[in-house]
Parts: structure tokens; C-alpha cells; sequence
């Protein structure tokens, strides 16, 4: 069966294009030796899955890997303790079904004598007595049941076995392997029942998991050149493999999908060769879907209103924000996938979630301007070679703010100017071109928005005027990055209310 690229569920190798992730599995596996218990935490459609049974078949040469997940298994089975620890013990035998049929069924002969998590911890230690292997357990999707006394209490059963076999009292698993979008090490079990008793963390045995599990531009080329070398074509794979970066910085599931694209859309029976124009164009299909991966970004912002402040900071008011973990707020951010770090400040992870959350922003904002129909008709502004008429461009929005706008709306303005001007620019460059937003670390707050159309490119640098001396700054710092850029000309958009 001929390979094809995937973007739901688990990857297998021999039927999906892949990136060569065993640099990966090597460094986890090195922590499995060590008798390390960690929590692989990443954000939603990053891999975990894939990477959990890749690294199961990896691990059952030399031991006896229990993979389970309580996703599925019913809220019954949380509400009573004998229910779960006979749950565990079915969900430890189905594991082992497949590749260990008398373990497994001697697991199942254990059910009938569990009633409380005494007997499960009782059968584990006989079930790890009579394996010829060290075991190793993994549990993915636990934020499923993290807020589960019970299954508190059974993380806590595990510590106490990680610390007595640590001590040489009893045998144990070899390492424990959680997996979800939240760290659950700092989540708190009560100690005892009685009220007012203070909370201890079930799971502060675990190791921090500090391997990057995003692609790196070598890791995508192995993808790449996999299919490259199958369909018999001469794809430029390191240029290639840079351009998906450059948009996804290396999230799994939209490297992925560009390639899916490309392959099923553009090429779908006569394979070619792919070039930039055809990632840009897909880039540009993927930003106007409405996937699971993106509700559940906007999703997230919507539920938490110092999160949206936060990346409202960050993407329309230039602001530059520390990066700093210990933050509540920039961790949640990290944890669903929003954020990252560049040069300790704090960025939007990729350039597609850029435009995803700009997108929204502006389409929330519609409903407060006036409207812009009149005076941003994309025919207007395109050049005969193809381009856009940026000066004609900015001739019209400075109309539009002079028509619509008077000095009474000078504080709606400061604060939703930038956007109003993304909101302009969006429908005139929709269809073709990109519009990237580069924050500038300054004290004037710049925004500097780079548009890519067809194969011209402009920049315009945001601003709102903060005095002449900043002015004069902002204007030398715009014609360094337009050499940066190799352009010799360049734009600049100044709110100013001086009276």
C-alpha cells in the first residue's frame, strides 16, 4: 500500500509519511533506563500519540510495556474504588493481550480479589514478581481524570511504590509514563480524608521532560525526502523543509498538514515536484479552515480573559513581554500550544496561529468599525506587474480614518487603530498574499507588518506617535530592518493625536 500523509490519530510507519523522530525515542528511552517517572505534557495534535507508540515497540524487546487510557472506560469507574481498581487491572490485562497472553491472563484471574487500591497495589507487586521483564506503565490522556480524587489517590499509590523500590524494599514498575496537555505534578492529593488536613503532590517523583518535541528543519527534510525518494521526484528538500518551518516552527500537526495538502489537493495523480509558492498557497488554505486544533486555541483564549489580554498584548499592541514560565498565565499559554520563547521574550509559537488568532481578532472587532467595503475593494490596488499599489493602499485607510473617525474616538482609536488597520488590509490581500507581524522591541510599541504578494514584498511599521526624539529612533530602526529585508523603501503608518 502506497503511503500518504496523516493528520488524525496515531502515525504507523509503514502506511504514513513520517518524521524520523528516533533522536527523540533515544533520549526518552535513556530516561526509562534510569528509572526516571515523567510527564510528557504537550499541547493538543503535537505528537504525544505517535510518539507514545513508537516508543512502545521500541521498549517491548526488553521489557514488558503496559500502555493504557482512561478516556472511554465511563465516569462509573471514578466514582468508587473497587470500580477503579478492578478498572486498572482489566485496562493492565487488555494491554497485555496482544504481545503477552499469560500475563495478561493472569491479570484477569486478579479481578475478582481487588476491591480497594490495598489489593491493586498487592496485585501489581505480584503481577511485577512473576514478569520475567522489568515493566514500564504508560497512561496517556490524564487530564481526562486529573481532577479525580481517585485517580489522585492512585498516582499516589505509585509514588509510594517509586519510593520503596528506590529504597530497595520492594520491586516496582521501571518507570511511569504520563501523558496529556497539562503537567500534573503540582496537582494535590489530600493525605487524609478528614477536613482541614493539608494537600501533598502525588506526583513530585517525576523528572521535568525537557525534550523538544516539535520538528526541527533536519527532522521535517526526513519526511520529506521519504516521499521525495518513493514518487521519484527532485524536490529542493532543504528549501522546502526551511519554508515549513518558517510557517509552523515545527508543530507537528501543521507541518503535517501542509505536506497533506500539497499531496491531495495540488498533486493528486500526476506527482510533482514541490516548490515555495506551492507552501505558501497551502499556508494560505490551511489559515481559512476550521479544524479541532484551531477551536480549541480560540477556545481557549475565550476562557480565560487575562490570556486573551495577554496575547492581545503580543500580537496588536507590539507589546515585548519577559518570558517567564513561573508566570500562571504565559505557563497556560506554553501549555496550550500559544506561545514560546524567542531570545527570552515571549512570542505566538507559529505564524499560522499568528494569523488564526488575528483573524479572530478581527472578525470580533467588525461589529464596532464602520465599514470599510467602500474603500478597501481589492481591485483598486493591484499593479499591472501584479503587485499592490501599497502607497494607494495607505492614501485610502488614511480616508477611511478621516471620514469615519473624528477626535472624539481618539481612545477607541489608540487602542484598536492597529487592528482596524489589519482589518483593512486583510480582504485586500486575502486569496494571494501573507501579511506577517514582526514585533520590534522599542519603546514606541511597533508593529512591523511584512506583506507577502505573488513575489513582492512590503513593509509597513504601526506606530502610535510618543514624541519627536522616539519618532526619529523608530525611523532609523525601520531603515535597518529594511536592509535587513533587502527592500529601499518602506512604509510607515503613525497614529498621532496631538491636538
Amino acid at each position: 500500500m502506497k503511503k500518504y500523509f496523516n493528520t488524525t490519530g496515531v502515525c504507523v510507519e509503514n502506511l504514513h509519511y513520517m518524521v524520523d523522530i528516533n533522536d527523540k525515542i533515544d533520549k526518552i528511552v535513556d530516561l526509562i533506563e534510569k528509572n526516571k517517572y515523567f510527564v510528557i505534557n504537550r499541547p493538543r495534535q503535537f505528537g504525544k500519540t505517535t510518539t507514545l507508540s513508537k516508543l512502545q515497540m521500541r521498549l517491548q524487546k526488553d521489557y514488558v510495556v503496559i500502555r493504557i487510557s482512561f478516556e472511554g472506560i465511563g465516569d462509573k469507574a471514578f466514582s468508587d474504588e473497587e470500580l477503579m481498581s478492578k478498572a486498572i487491572i482489566k485496562l493492565f490485562s487488555k494491554s497485555l493481550r496482544k504481545n503477552n497472553k499469560e500475563l495478561s491472563r493472569k491479570l484477569q484471574q486478579m479481578v475478582e480479589n481487588v476491591s480497594n487500591f490495598m489489593d491493586l497495589d498487592e496485585a501489581i507487586s505480584d503481577f511485577i514478581y512473576e514478569s520475567e521483564k522489568e515493566v514500564v506503565l504508560i497512561i496517556d490522556e490524564v487530564d481526562k481524570s486529573s481532577n479525580n480524587q481517585l485517580f489522585l489517590s492512585f498516582l499516589g499509590m505509585l509514588r509510594s511504590r517509586y519510593l520503596n523500590m528506590i529504597e530497595g524494599f520492594e520491586d516496582s514498575f521501571k518507570s511511569v509514563i504520563l501523558a496529556g496537555v497539562h503537567d500534573i505534578k503540582n496537582l494535590k492529593l489530600k493525605i487524609r480524608n478528614d477536613e482541614g488536613i493539608k494537600y501533598n503532590s502525588p506526583w513530585n517523583i517525576a523528572v521535568d521532560f525537557n525534550i523538544d518535541m516539535s520538528f526541527n528543519c533536519s527532522e521535517i527534510g526526513t519526511m520529506i525526502s521519504d516521499y521525495n525518494k518513493d514518487n521519484g521526484l527532485n524536490i529542493n528538500v532543504d528549501e522546502i523543509s526551511k519554508e515549513i518551518y518558517f510557517f509552523t516552527s515545527g508543530y507537528p500537526f501543521l507541518v503535517s498538514r501542509i505536506c497533506q495538502i500539497i499531496d491531495e489537493r495540488f498533486y493528486p495523480d500526476e506527482k510533482e515536484s514541490w516548490n515555495i509558492k506551492d507552501i505558501q498557497k497551502s499556508v494560505k488554505i490551511i489559515t481559512l479552515e476550521n479544524n479541532t486544533l484551531f477551536e480549541s486555541v480560540i477556545k481557549n483564549i475565550e476562557n480565560n480573559k487575562e490570556l486573551y489580554l495577554l496575547v492581545r498584548r503580543i500580537l496588536i499592541n507590539g507589546e515585548s513581554i519577559v518570558f517567564n514560565r513561573l508566570d500562571p498565565i504565559i505557563d497556560l499559554g506554553i501549555t496550550y500550544g500559544i506561545f514560546s520563547d524567542s531570545d527570552n521574550v515571549l512570542k505566538i509559537s507559529n505564524k499560522i496561529f499568528e494569523e488564526i488568532l488575528y483573524n479572530y481578532m478581527i472578525s470580533k472587532l467588525s461589529t464596532k468599525v464602520q465599514d470599510m467595503s467602500l474603500y478597501n475593494f481589492k481591485n483598486s490596488f493591484i499593479t499591472d506587474e501584479g503587485g499592490l499599489d501599497i502607497e494607494e493602499v495607505l492614501r485610502k485607510f488614511q480616508q477611511y480614518m478621516k471620514e469615519n473617525y473624528s477626535s472624539l474616538d481618539s481612545k477607541f482609536i489608540e487602542r484598536e487603530g492597529k487592528l482596524i488597520f489589519m482589518a483593512f488590509l486583510t480582504p485586500i490581500v486575502n486569496g494571494v498574499g501573507f501579511t506577517f507581524k514582526e514585533v520590534q522591541i522599542s519603546e514606541e510599541k511597533r508593529l512591523d507588518i511584512v506583506i507577502i504578494y505573488n513575489n513582492f514584498k512590503y513593509i509597513i511599521e504601526l506606530k502610535i506617535f510618543r514624541g519627536k526624539k522616539y519618532h526619529e529612533q523608530g525611523v532609523n530602526q525601520l531603515v535597518d530592518y529594511l536592509e535587513i529585508n533587502s527592500l529601499d523603501k518602506g512604509y510607515l503608518v503613525v497614529f498621532n493625536f496631538n491636538k
